[in-house]
């Protein structure tokens, strides 16, 4: 068995040394663990130092492509390396190495296939009192997305299992954290989320450069990714929420109409044709939607059996027969 931790990087060359300082060369259950570094176009000689530190592998975007991309690289990295697991963590030490062991321990024993650190948010004295009730919020809001009891959705300290790995895709090249938890939920795998200990704050976060970006970001992501793993629902809503005031207007002019005041309440005929016009447009491209999904859904599976026979020749050598052949 073997564990890969991944860190995605940049311009982490200041607080580097303390994160991989911290990290653990054995882990209960795994034979080997490794450690991966993805430099997303680091400009401080973040991969050097990370070569000085002793880390195993190195990955260097040339430019700078979002976390969610350096993400993506270091799982794709290390499915590649023969991951059994793999352990995502930051760079600024943010949360306790030590806590290694029971993020894995769930997918070890069969109990999981993603394990999300919940951090102590309400006990974290460098969070603000309303970045703590946007994390909330944003919790509860993927929760009822994914249909999951994912507690911290925002925390990017997690395991992941070789098989979910192979299956998650990301799109937004902000953030992984959401959209990877809505995807696993609607795609029926098994998260699990146990408690975490957490640093002190080294620096400021990057990614949440002030609290309106972020919570708009976050709601794009969430409605995208409701989009595209539940398209049905989502268009089958806006067709409702368009279609039955159109309905009920129209209803309204048909009893004037009746009385003999429909001349009067033309605007009410005019208004209802459009909202129906528009909801049935809605439902239209609702079943379009999710025609497209599930067509991305085979080809998930077909990529999925893909990469796994191509990963499984890539980690078993040529027989003897095979190579005096060639």
């Amino acid at each position: 068995m073997k564990l890969i931790i991944q860190i995605p990087c940049l311009n982490e060359a200041g607080t580097l040394g303390i994160a991989v300082g911290a990290l653990p060369r054995q882990v209960e259950g795994f034979d080997r663990v490794e450690w991966l570094v993805i430099d997303d176009g680091s400009t401080d000689g973040t991969a050097t130092l990370a070569r000085e530190l002793g880390v195993d592998h190195v990955i260097q975007h040339p430019v700078n492509r979002g976390l969610a991309t350096a993400f993506m690289t270091g799982l794709h990295a290390a499915l590649r390396l023969g991951a059994d697991v793999v352990v995502n963590t930051d760079a600024d030490n943010q949360y306790e190495a030590r806590d290694i062991p029971a993020l894995t321990t769930p997918i070890l024993e069969g109990r999981a296939d993603m394990v999300i650190g919940a951090r102590p948010i309400d006990e974290t004295a460098h969070f603000s009192w309303i970045k703590k009730k946007l994390q909330r919020l944003g919790s509860w809001a993927v929760r009822k997305a994914s249909g999951t009891d994912v507690q911290d959705a925002p925390s990017g300290f997690r395991a992941i299992s070789r098989e979910t790995a192979m299956r998650l895709n990301v799109f937004n090249p902000y953030t992984y954290t959401l959209e990877t938890i809505i995807q696993a939920g609607q795609s029926n795998l098994r998260i699990v989320s146990v408690p975490i200990r957490t640093n002190a704050d080294l620096r400021p976060s990057r990614l949440v450069r002030s609290i309106g970006s972020y919570v708009r970001r976050s709601l794009v992501t969430i409605v995208r990714v409701f989009v595209i793993y539940r398209p049905m629902f989502t268009f089958l809503s806006v067709a409702a929420l368009l279609g039955i005031p159109g309905l009920l207007l129209g209803i309204r002019y048909l009893v004037f109409l009746a009385t003999g005041q429909g001349g009067g309440h033309v605007q009410s005929l005019i208004l209802a044709s459009l909202l129906v016009t528009l909801s049935a447009l809605a439902l239209m491209c609702g079943l379009l939607a999710d025609l497209i999904a599930t067509n991305r859904k085979l080809l998930e599976k077909v990529d999925r059996t893909g990469n796994a026979t191509a990963l499984s020749l890539a980690s078993c050598p040529p027989d003897a027969d095979s190579a005096a052949a060639r």
